[in-house]
């Protein structure tokens, strides 16, 4: 029993070492990599994929694991949660072989640079190669993994396990209705008619300053984590105490780069607090799905980052930064304007109301391309298609719409529909926690968020994996996945917006 536990600790550690190593090449490719280096990278890659898979796989550790499933009445809870969890991620992993797992990393890496390459000269058909190679790949791998029902459940458990197609096209459907019907509503409002843009630019140090600003109020500790840029934000880990985030300064969108620093930001903290200790380099300091990762990222960005009483707080910094500017705008125009609908062809640009309908589009997408419903050649115009009817607009290039995501060129099929049930999540937390804090927004307003950081990590982080996300949400708020909450918390914010 020692002997089996030993071992199977000590590989859970070198395998999370061998995992930031995997993190900081592709931290590094997204980042600072020169451009001619991705050759090289994705041989990198592959192999350091290649040698974490046959090491989870291996008959020896399987073998050690196997024991101790067999001895669990012997075992301490916190082992038994261990053991318990290794069996079942590895159980999954056996079933795939590991030059399939090389193969992968090869096609996404070169699949990376080519959407790179795709966005800048405008021309999806740079990278539609790679993806039809990506979507055969991913079927590939359903026919491992061979979950019983819908083939894309096998994609979509990786990373929302228990989640089915049939339970999101249920929620997806009334979410869908209910988000058009007030956009709609919202439409008809001369208010919205009315709506102008707020013609405020920051310098990119100024962009800077304020992002730096608001990590620190959120808690984010610099010596254990970083801000930098990419084309696409993103949060990667590479140990307990190294979490990098990203972000991208576009000087035409002044509030692009603060709102992706807050989501990232959200996203970096739940990685610091994850379980430590006794369950430090294990299989349970990790989320146990990234729907819950999300609800952390949504709930700062959102719930939390787009309130009355945070830009009380941070009005006056971008004021300050740019006072010359903000003479003609008083805070109430600068909220509204914050909060504005405006259908957008950007899911990452897009405004809290029509973000959802964006994802809802990948999904279906996303589906049909699983179902062979569809090529990969017709995707543009099948996008263009579903934002008209979504949205009422549609891209003018494919850079607006088909290639603005970069997660289809990492082979992230599945992957989406987690910014939806996160986005839901992040709205019953808020609802609980302020039932639970009357003085929440008094708090948020004078910068204090360590008691809303404290619930969290109270809430959700300190959990780990040691139960499944549904019950996580459960035991906190009563009632697992609801999408009528976050219905709920839009009508009554953007009725009283837009006076509808």
């Amino acid at each position: 029993m020692k002997e089996s536990l030993d071992f199977v600790y000590k590989e859970q550690k070198e395998l999370s070492t061998l995992g930031g190593i995997a993190a900081l090449l592709g931290w590094d490719q997204m980042t600072y990599m020169p451009k001619l280096g991705v050759v090289e990278r994705s041989e990198q890659s592959a192999l350091i994929s290649k040698l974490i898979h046959e090491r989870v796989i291996s008959e020896k550790f399987w073998q050690h694991i196997q024991n101790l499933s067999t001895n669990l009445d012997n075992l301490s809870e916190n082992d038994k949660a261990v053991v318990k969890r290794l069996e079942e991620d590895i159980e999954k992993s056996r079933k795939i072989p590991s030059e399939f797992i090389e193969r992968m990393s090869k096609t996404t890496t070169l699949a990376y640079q080519a959407w790179e390459e795709a966005r800048g000269k405008n021309d999806y058909n740079v990278f539609s190669s790679h993806l039809e190679k990506i979507i055969d790949l991913e079927k590939e791998y359903c026919g491992y993994i061979n979950l019983p029902g819908h083939k894309y459940d096998s994609l979509l458990d990786d990373y929302e396990e228990g989640m089915t197609v049939e339970k999101l096209k249920h929620e997806f459907s009334f979410l869908k209705k209910e988000l058009i019907e007030i956009l709609e509503k919202i439409k008809s409002s001369p208010i919205y008619e009315n709506q102008k843009e707020i013609d405020v630019k920051l310098s990119e140090e100024s962009h800077r300053k304020i992002c730096n600003v608001v990590i620190e109020k959120m808690q984010l500790p610099k010596e254990k984590a970083r801000l930098d840029v990419s084309t696409h934000p993103f949060t990667t880990s590479m140990g307990n105490d190294d979490v990098r985030i990203t972000t991208n300064f576009r000087r035409g969108d002044l509030l692009f780069s603060f709102f992706s620093t807050v989501h990232e930001a959200g996203h970096a903290l739940y990685e610091l607090n994850m379980p430590r200790d006794e369950f430090k380099n294990t299989v349970i300091s990790d989320s146990p799905s990234l729907g819950l990762h999300e609800s952390q990222s949504r709930f700062w960005e959102n719930m939390i980052g787009r309130s009355k009483p945070f830009w009380k707080l941070f009005y006056p910094f971008f004021k300050e930064e740019s006072a010359h500017l903000y003479n003609n705008v008083t805070f109430d125009e600068w909220y509204r304007y914050v909060n504005q609908v405006k259908p957008s062809m950007i899911r990452v640009e897009a405004d809290e109301l029509t973000y959802c309908l964006h994802v809802i589009l990948r999904f279906e997408l996303e589906v049909g391309l699983m179902e062979d419903k569809f090529s990969v050649n017709s995707l543009p115009q099948l996008w263009n298609e579903k934002m008209d009817e979504m949205l009422g607009i549609t891209p003018k290039n494919d850079v607006e719409g088909v290639l603005q995501d970069m997660h289809w060129s990492g082979g992230s099929i599945g992957y989406f529909p987690t910014y939806v049930i996160g986005t839901i999540y992040a709205a019953q937390l808020f609802k609980k926690l302020s039932e639970e804090n009357p003085n929440i927004n008094s708090e948020i307003e004078n910068g204090e968020f360590g008691n809303i950081l404290m619930w969290l990590r109270e809430h959700i982080h300190k959990y780990g994996r040691l139960m499944a996300a549904d019950e996580i949400i459960k035991n906190t708020c009563g009632e697992g996945l609801n999408s009528k909450i976050f219905v709920n918390y839009l009508k009554d914010k953007y009725s009283s917006l837009y006076e509808v």
